[in-house]
């Protein structure tokens, strides 16, 4: 299940993402210090715009990791890029598969996409198979796209059409 972040959530979240810092520092950009704090997440919350989406993936109740629908170009390219993690805990059982799949919904149907984007790190194949079974299809290679763990990393990029 997914809901919208609001402010009320930036605290549960900062705390998720500290204690989730060891577990993410090998696939996510480099972080400073007041990134796992509350008013740093409020402020992320309250920055998503009109063309930018975060949700919280919910398990029981409480926030499981996030999911969000970014970078959209609009005009003759109707287009935006998905990025997910979920928390070491709740890893394997499908949070992020069915919220991706959500995504794609709101994607294509209210948000008026034409086309969704991921990548992920070459050897990061859990959230490969994320995309797959969302009927993501590998059509590259984004050679040294972004700085992770303080080294420029591959990745592998992903898209997904409507229709």
């Amino acid at each position: 299940m997914i809901r919208l972040l609001t402010p009320d959530d930036a605290e549960e979240l900062a705390g998720l993402y500290a204690t989730n810092r060891e577990f993410l520092t090998p696939f996510e950009p480099d972080r400073t210090d007041e990134f796992f704090t509350t008013g740093f997440q409020r402020q992320r919350i309250e920055a998503a715009g009109e063309d930018q989406w975060r949700w919280a993936i919910v398990d029981g109740g409480r926030i499981a990791g996030t999911v969000v629908l970014a970078d959209v170009l609009r005009g003759a390219l109707q287009l935006g890029n998905v990025g997910y993690w979920v928390d070491r805990a709740h890893n394997g059982r499908g949070l992020a598969t069915a919220a991706v799949a959500d995504v794609v919904e709101f994607a294509f149907g209210e948000a008026g996409l034409h086309r969704l984007e991921a990548g992920t790190l070459v050897d990061n194949h859990a959230s490969q198979r994320v995309l797959v079974k969302n009927e993501f299809e590998r059509f590259g290679l984004a050679r040294k796209l972004l700085k992770v763990n303080g080294e420029w990393r591959d990745h592998v990029l992903f898209e997904r059409v409507a229709g």
